[in-house]
């Protein structure tokens, strides 16, 4: 999830919530809650030097879906993850708060390329930056990424990617 989009969500909900207990006559949606929305699911490759490791993930396109990310989920089975996708590259920085499992994030370029892996503790408000421009974040369950070797400069390969 992104740290802008969280915090801009999160100042809402808090201004929401002010508003709401200051004049009770006036209702407030909330921005954030437990409830999850529904994302397509799409198939994915990850190649190392290993070999070609297929995850089925969910797509966050949205602002609001990539603000909900994988907040107060379950832990991710090993073949599952959430796919963040981004209209244009660009740096970005993740972090984990109210995400009660460790994940790892494969930060990747345009082309599919991973250029960075991190390992991302459960619950941490610390920013995790994407190490440079980047179109795409890959979530799985923490400590995947090692069990299939992956490293920067492998391949992901999926529609949202064009490799060259």
């Amino acid at each position: 999830m992104t740290v802008d989009g969280f915090r801009r969500r999160l100042a809402a909900a808090v201004l929401a919530c002010a508003a709401t207990f200051a004049a009770p006559s006036l209702t407030a949606e909330p921005v954030i809650t437990h409830a999850q929305p529904t994302l397509h699911m799409e198939r994915l490759q990850v190649v190392t030097h290993r070999g070609t490791f297929a995850f089925q993930v969910e797509i966050a396109a949205t602002q609001r879906q990539q603000a909900a990310g994988l907040m107060f989920r379950p832990a991710l089975a090993p073949d599952r993850g959430m796919l963040f996708e981004f209209a244009s590259p660009q740096p970005v920085g993740f972090w984990m708060k109210n995400c009660p499992h460790p994940l790892d994030m494969l930060f990747i370029e345009a082309d599919g390329t991973i250029l960075t892996i991190a390992n991302a503790q459960p619950n941490s408000e610390q920013t995790i930056p994407s190490g440079g421009p980047i179109t795409g974040v890959l979530e799985i369950r923490g400590g995947r990424a090692a069990e299939i070797d992956a490293e920067p400069g492998d391949a992901v390969l999926h529609r949202f990617f064009h490799r060259g």
